[in-house]
């Protein structure tokens, strides 16, 4: 049996839900129900850019509609015969981005655990959109960063001249080595479906650029007084995987522990 497009796996998604649907949570229930197993390194935008395509491209011919941002449902159709129009846009290519994704953060990650990365002068600081997606490596990353001791920031700073990866590396060593135990970061380097970290735009829109700085604050101070978490900054998260390195040194350890019993 051939796999599905996106385009059908999300028809079915949101056929069958009663109520308008996040495309993280369309994305999931793909993955759950098993309609995608191959996902690409960002499977949430690829979701997202196949219905904003066909919203921005087909109009009111489109079968979704937008309820609110991020949100979309099917659209009514005519219950005489039920059946859905002819989609007049072809599915885009996966690695495209809709015009109102990431326009300024294209990715970030919350209190990754410092102790979870092999660290080295080039370390792996992987990354999931979704579990089951593509890792990507985020080493090469521009933006900002925050590191944490528990939950108290004690440090913020940038990545320009030198990547994410480096920067971080640097603090293991650096007066602030023993001083912290996770960290997050934000980054401008757009990423693509294959997982490869891009090159930072000429420009960026002031009325873009408003918005995304709110939306960092909110989500790295996380004020009592804002209701919501930073809207420009919903979509857009990665979860921390392992090394695998770490996880061979685990079980080289697990493994000198047990024959290390056993010559007793």
């Amino acid at each position: 049996m051939s796999e599905m497009t996106w385009r059908k796996a999300i028809d079915k998604v949101l056929s069958s839900s009663t109520t308008p649907l996040h495309y993280n949570e369309i994305t999931e229930r793909i993955i759950s129900d098993g309609l995608r197993k191959k996902l690409g390194a960002t499977p949430a935008a690829t979701v997202n850019a196949q219905i904003s395509a066909s919203i921005k491209h087909d109009a009111g011919s489109s079968p979704y509609v937008r309820v609110s941002k991020g949100t979309f449902a099917m659209r009514a159709q005519p219950s005489s015969k039920g059946t859905i129009p002819t989609k007049l846009t072809p599915e885009i290519i996966e690695s495209e981005e809709s015009e109102e994704q990431y326009e300024i953060i294209t990715s970030f990650g919350m209190f990754w655990r410092k102790e979870a990365i092999e660290w080295k002068t080039a370390p792996k600081l992987l990354g999931m959109q979704q579990i089951g997606a593509t890792p990507v490596n985020f080493y090469k990353q521009l933006g900002i960063y925050l590191l944490y001791d528990g939950r108290e920031v004690i440090y913020v700073g940038r990545t320009t001249d030198r990547p994410l990866g480096k920067r971080l590396y640097e603090h293991t060593v650096d007066r602030l080595s023993a001083r912290w135990d996770r960290f997050s970061w934000f980054g401008l380097l757009p990423v693509s479906e294959t997982g490869e970290i891009g090159v930072l735009p000429e420009v960026y829109s002031a009325a873009k650029l408003i918005p995304a700085l709110e939306a960092v604050l909110i989500e790295a101070l996380e004020p009592r007084q804002n209701r919501k978490r930073g809207d420009d900054l919903a979509s857009v998260e990665y979860l921390q995987k392992v090394d695998p390195e770490i996880e061979k040194k685990k079980m080289k350890a697990s493994l000198d522990a047990v024959f290390n019993k056993l010559s007793l």
